[in-house]
């Protein structure tokens, strides 16, 4: 069945901000005195920020979400930038009827300050964010809820993302799955997940969308 619908990731996939995501989280347990450990919240990235902030800080969260803001919207608009090649990828794919659409687990305020100040809100049919669902990646809401609003039928979607939490989400809702390896998990752990494949770059996505 031919793909009517691409369904993207944002922090980590579309956008160049996992430098700045993992400095602001060393910072908030830093102003919290929280234990480092290993860095063990880089794994929960592409998580909620509430449910990181609930594991991380127990009875603390709202201090934990206070910080992370702070420190995340003082350097955002600096440091953070679309990858290369994305903004032209999505004019193409847009160019050839495809409805287009961001699921992320960030909040609905903060995903969408990335769409507007990235230029992506003029190719997006659907933006879901982590108040558009109750329940959220690595379970398949937040894609089921955007084939919802799309009125499209799982086999005619794929899911890109970066994470493992991508993959697992894409695959319980019923749509092809692919992983980028330019975001959080390499290519090996990816492939760990079982995606129907794997980018190196956006030209490979244009050639497995004319595959499925």
């Amino acid at each position: 069945m031919p793909v009517k619908a691409v369904l993207f990731d944002l922090d980590g996939t579309l956008v160049d901000s996992l430098p700045l995501l993992k400095e602001v989280y060393y910072r908030v347990f830093a102003d919290l005195s929280l234990p480092w450990g290993s860095g063990e919240v880089y794994h929960w990235i592409g998580r909620p920020l509430v449910d990181i902030a609930r594991h991380f800080a127990a009875g603390r969260e709202e201090e934990f979400i206070e910080r992370y803001h702070h420190h995340y919207y003082r350097e955002y608009d600096r440091r953070v930038r679309l990858f290369p090649g994305t903004a032209e990828m999505l004019r193409r794919l847009k160019g050839k009827g495809l409805a287009l659409g961001i699921v992320t687990s960030k909040g609905r305020t903060s995903a969408w300050h990335t769409v507007r100040q990235m230029g992506l809100e003029e190719y997006m049919d659907v933006v879901i964010t982590a108040h558009d669902v109750e329940r959220h990646k690595p379970l398949p809401d937040p894609v089921l809820k955007a084939l919802e609003v799309l009125a499209v039928a799982a086999a005619e979607a794929v899911y890109v993302g970066d994470s493992p939490y991508d993959v697992q989400a894409g695959r319980a809702a019923g749509v092809k799955t692919l992983g980028v390896t330019w975001g959080l998990s390499s290519a090996a752990e990816l492939a760990g997940w079982q995606p129907d494949g794997l980018l190196g770059s956006w030209d490979d996505l244009e050639q497995f969308l004319a595959f499925f």
